[in-house]
């Protein structure tokens, strides 16, 4: 569904009728994953070209779209490392086809469920691709609000950022109710299909980075963060509002 709105092609039937009945009742959802997207994008490029960090760890990674974060911090730093994690085989199908390289850097693919975060950090893969002495970025775009509060998602990052070295960062994006109505109709949707979605709070979403330094300007819906300078292109984003983003976003470092 997330493909079908960014107006990809790797998509079934039976998400694009699903995905049509979102849009029925939150016509802005596009726009949502686009500006999440966008926001993936200025994260990942900050952390690599203002904080030099050169190792991502991406959990939640979805079906490749260009740019994909590999993409954007090996633009800045060719030797960048990067580690893609999914529990959808179709994802890693596609991954490994489409998610390569630089000659210079590595990425790599791993077949985990955030559930586990221990399977993650002790896989191979993460340990031959990764040094974990060294500073990491754990990328979590829009895969948090996928996690019930029965999931205990508050204490699966923190046991993931407890096993990451002074310096690491996490960027989070997290689908909120807070401006719209729609976000929680959005939710509810999902959850029809089977998929446990909750829409929450500015106050939810901050408790994810207790313990981290907030990147300025802190929590704030997605197209509000560190927005590149308006152009063109850029104007059409800058004028979003909050209700149609509907998506908080923001980047911390720890200690």
């Amino acid at each position: 569904m997330y493909d079908y709105f960014l107006g990809g092609k790797d998509h079934y039937p039976a998400d694009r009728e699903a995905a049509e009945k979102v849009l029925d009742a939150a016509p802005s959802v596009p726009v949502m994953a686009r500006e999440n997207r966008a926001f993936m994008v200025r994260a990942a490029r900050f952390l690599a070209a203002e904080v030099g960090i050169r190792q991502f760890l991406d959990v939640g990674t979805g079906l490749p779209t260009s740019p994909n974060l590999h993409e954007v911090v090996q633009a800045v730093a060719p030797e960048a490392r990067v580690v893609y994690a999914d529990n959808d085989p179709l994802v890693l199908v596609h991954a490994r086809a489409l998610l390569t390289s630089t000659p210079a850097g590595r990425t790599a693919y791993l077949d985990a469920d955030l559930r586990h975060p221990l399977s993650v950090l002790v896989s191979d893969e993460v340990r031959d691709t990764l040094d974990l002495r060294q500073p990491v970025a754990l990328s979590l775009i829009a895969i948090l609000h996928f996690l019930t509060d029965v999931d205990d998602p508050y204490t699966i990052v923190a046991h993931l950022m407890d096993e990451l070295p002074a310096g690491s960062a996490l960027m989070l994006s997290h689908l909120t109710a807070d401006h719209s109505p729609a976000a929680d109709q959005v939710a509810t949707l999902y959850r029809e299909r089977g998929i446990p979605t909750v829409a929450r709070s500015h106050d939810e979403v901050a408790r994810f980075f207790t313990g981290l330094h907030l990147i300025d300007p802190g929590v704030t819906t997605v197209h509000r963060w560190r927005p590149d300078t308006p152009d063109a292109s850029d104007a059409p984003a800058l004028s979003r509002t909050d209700a149609e983003v509907s998506v908080y976003g923001a980047v911390a470092r720890k200690p």
